[in-house]
């Protein structure tokens, strides 16, 4: 595929701030890895807050702002759409976008119930499309470089995997009760944060067979009604009377991995301080690594040296021997950083590289299938902590 080709057409339905993530990534594509993609048209951002999308459109290059998602599906021009919206919308806008013969990059997690991921990965099954899910951790260079340490064995047989995500987004019990706050067990931190360390964790150290000891509770039992449009985690206006909050804010469970590694995880979006706190550790006997996502451009890294008295953990800089590195930022030095929003940008580059069929892709994104997985082991948590921290089995990976 060269430059001259026919030109890629995107559309980003949602204009929020992980909306604008998906377009600001669209929109840096062909800054990153050289030559491959043809031309991106950057078409259109729909979003229900018109004002909202007009304003990102604007930001980010795009032509128009669109009122619906339905535009965006009857629009024959445009080719490539990410769905970044409720998680209770994504089934039907996954299944008019396939439908009208478009590929689609969905927000994480997949549905907002495991009926509708389960649909959405049947609509994979039978689709013609790229179809693919927005685990954008996946990208980065600091955890990728990790992953790559363990199926080298350079961590000798794994002991532990220690996985959590705190987060202080809803610390505020005067903040809105937006969507975020409804859906039921599951759907809550877990859900919103507990997925992407979920898929972090089976991305680095394989695939999960049991959760067990799982705990789920709600700090903020009620929360103020909005009087308008919540957008993202911001604060809004809110009227004097509140409603019930219907799912987790904190949750905890412990995991066996296929491979008999032990894990234990800890998600919350009540975590005071703690605006993106992703991070896990893991361990074996030959060695050790640990990322922090509030320190993106490094991870640490322990082996073991030929002296003890030099032993310990190193600071390991984001630089060009890390995946996704060289060739993915403009001054390609070890120090100069790397963050969220590159991620998003290797992320969008990957799903349009699928698209294209471009000859040597980035690696390619997760499926619909990877993303019900981890939604069928986020109802395993909910059900051992319904059964008092019970066992319970994940169906097989395929």
């Amino acid at each position: 595929m060269t430059t001259s080709a026919k030109p890629l057409s995107v559309a980003v339905i949602g204009a929020g701030m992980a909306g604008r993530s998906h377009a600001a990534g669209y929109r840096n594509v062909n800054t990153v890895f050289g030559a491959g993609l043809p031309p991106v048209r950057l078409a259109a951002i729909a979003d229900a807050n018109v004002a909202l999308g007009e304003d990102a459109a604007r930001r980010y290059g795009f032509e128009r702002a669109l009122p619906s998602w339905e535009a965006v599906a009857e629009d024959p021009t445009i080719d490539a759409v990410s769905i970044v919206v409720g998680n209770a919308l994504h089934r039907p806008i996954a299944e008019a976008l396939v439908a009208a013969g478009k590929h689609v990059l969905c927000e994480k997690p997949l549905a907002g119930s495991l009926e509708d991921a389960r649909a959405m990965a049947e609509l994979e099954r039978g689709a013609e499309v790229v179809t693919a899910v927005g685990y954008t951790f996946r990208r980065s260079p600091g955890i990728a470089a990790i992953r790559d340490h363990v199926r080298r064995g350079e961590l000798g047989d794994l002991t532990l995997f220690s996985g959590r995500y705190w987060c202080d987004y809803a610390t505020d019990p005067n903040g809105p009760l937006s969507w975020r706050f409804r859906g039921g067990a599951g759907s809550g931190a877990l859900g919103d944060v507990g997925s992407h360390i979920i898929d972090a964790a089976e991305y680095v150290a394989g695939p999960i067979a049991t959760v067990s000891g799982a705990s789920l509770s709600t700090q903020i039992p009620k929360r103020p009604l909005p009087l308008g449009a919540v957008v993202g985690h911001n604060a809004a206006p809110v009227s004097d009377e509140f409603g019930e909050v219907e799912n987790e804010d904190t949750a905890s469970f412990t995991v066996r991995f296929e491979s008999g590694l032990v894990g234990t995880f800890s998600v919350t979006r009540t975590g005071f301080g703690l605006p993106n706190g992703l991070a896990f550790d893991v361990l074996g006997l030959g060695g050790r690594a640990a990322f922090d996502q509030h320190r993106p451009a490094e991870y640490l890294f322990d082996d073991a040296q030929p002296e003890a008295r030099t032993r310990g953990a190193r600071q390991i800089i984001a630089g060009p021997q890390m995946p996704y590195f060289a060739g993915g930022v403009p001054m390609e030095a070890p120090g100069v950083g790397a963050s969220n929003a590159d991620n998003f940008t290797y992320q969008a580059r990957a799903f349009l590289d699928q698209v294209a069929g471009v000859g040597e892709p980035l690696p390619a994104c997760a499926t619909f299938a990877d993303a019900l997985r981890t939604m069928e082991i986020i109802q395993a948590v909910v059900a051992s902590s319904r059964a008092g921290g019970t066992s319970v089995a994940v169906p097989p990976a395929a």
